[in-house]
């Protein structure tokens, strides 16, 4: 279909409906209707494996599925069938259920090395307490942030650091620092500085780019130096890089870990889990001052506890995170061959881990680009293609990546036009698609 042709009349009459109701029209402000083009943000109807459909009834092959949450395709038969096994026998009760010892063993069995581990609802909850664990067991008050990761919490110690800071006392900014990924000196520098002061370092382990050779192992053996707990948040390597995250695939063992996204495939089930002698405080069995970790009354949900158990059994199965990268390695070289045969190799760019990707839209000067990115994102929308990112599903196929690949090419003319031109306005209908941290709407 070509993009003058392409409408969502439905999903904007939706989106209308949302937003009158919903402050930002959305859950998350990453699914926020900002971040498409303006009157093309499809609301969805319904999911299948890597295809969604929206409320004008057009089918999308999809990326990036629920946030990189769902990593086996939608409505996955495996997930589903145990999530309605443990509904028919009830969901939540006034003392644990059996599926929540079924679940920790079988996570710590997938991630050995942790020694406990406690469930919750979303990362968020995850990351604050391991905060909150690393403040306690060291005494101190400063949280040391990954400052070249995009997002940890949506509470306080986090957000304050970010343009989003409105309502967040200043005090509780002050005890936020950050720290440069894959600079261990500058690392080194941080702690000295605030000697005794620094609670917790914490990072994704891996993002957009390999750790340096040592990276990882000399981080920990600063955290041990300086007295303080290391902490990967694992929401996105958990799983994508291997079962047991990245700490298993690159072999260094943090104090503290937080899983979500790829545990529940869609399903809302976090975890923080760790080494025994720091997640006991948040426990009975010490002597020590209580920590209140985590307590939340749905967080041992048994569906939930299910759907984490079951993709856990999928994934080592099934060879699930080897089939993201063969995925991800053959997408990734369409894109780029793609934009190379349309003389936009250098504008139009793919980055990251196979399992894991993402696109860069650049402008004549090769600086990232709103306007390009909304022209590219049209382009992918009017073929069939929901792509805020190229993050892979296991349940692509190689007909949804070659027909992804032609859609890519088609949108890489267009870009080249724009370039040629010098000005990406003409090709945009509305405003550009905005970040999703800024300070004013």
């Amino acid at each position: 279909m070509r993009d003058e042709e392409f409408s969502l009349p439905r999903s904007r009459a939706a989106n209308e409906r949302l937003h009158a109701m919903i402050p930002g029209g959305a859950h998350t402000y990453a699914k926020g209707d900002d971040q498409y083009p303006e009157h093309l943000a499809p609301v969805i109807s319904h999911g299948q494996g890597a295809h969604v459909w929206d409320v004008d009834g057009n089918r999308y092959i999809e990326y990036g599925s629920g946030l990189r949450s769902v990593s086996l395709g939608h409505a996955h038969p495996r997930v589903t069938e145990a999530v309605r096994r443990e509904i028919d026998r009830g969901s939540n009760f006034v003392r644990p259920s059996i599926v929540e010892a079924d679940a920790a063993e079988r996570f710590l069995a997938t991630v050995p090395t942790a020694e406990m581990v406690k469930f919750a609802k979303n990362g968020s909850d995850a990351t604050t307490a391991a905060v909150r664990l690393a403040r306690a067991v060291t005494g101190r008050q400063r949280v040391a942030i990954c400052g070249d990761h995009p997002f940890f919490s949506v509470d306080d110690w986090f957000i304050g650091t970010t343009p989003m800071s409105a309502g967040i006392p200043e005090s509780t900014n002050a005890l936020t620092v950050s720290f440069p990924y894959g600079d261990l000196a500058a690392t080194d520098d941080l702690l000295t500085r605030y000697r005794d002061e620094i609670a917790c370092l914490i990072l994704e382990p891996a993002a957009h780019t390999e750790p340096p050779p040592g990276y990882l192992a000399g981080l920990r053996e600063l955290a041990d130096r300086h007295g303080c707990v290391l902490v990967f948040d694992e929401m996105i390597t958990g799983f994508r890089w291997s079962e047991a995250g990245a700490q298993g695939l690159y072999g260094v063992t943090p104090d503290l870990s937080t899983f979500g996204k790829a545990l529940g495939n869609g399903f809302a089930v976090s975890a923080l889990a760790g080494r025994r002698a720091l997640m006991e405080r948040g426990g009975l069995r010490h002597s020590d001052e209580r920590v209140f970790l985590l307590s939340t009354t749905h967080g041992a949900e048994t569906h939930s506890l299910a759907a984490a158990m079951a993709v856990q059994t999928v994934y080592v199965e099934e060879g699930i995170t080897a089939r993201l990268h063969a995925l991800g390695e053959r997408l990734a070289a369409g894109v780029r061959d793609a934009a190379a045969s349309m003389g936009v190799g250098d504008h139009v760019v793919v980055r990251g881990r196979a399992s894991n990707l993402v696109f860069g839209t650049l402008d004549a000067n090769g600086q990232p680009s709103q306007e390009y990115r909304t022209l590219f994102l049209r382009r992918l929308l009017a073929g069939g293609v929901l792509a805020p990112s190229f993050v892979v599903s296991s349940a692509l196929d190689d007909a949804d990546i070659d027909r992804t690949v032609d859609v890519v090419a088609e949108a890489c003319a267009v870009y080249r036009k724009a370039l040629d031109a010098g000005d990406p306005a003409p090709w945009l209908a509305g405003r550009p698609v905005k970040p999703v941290f800024r300070r004013l709407v």
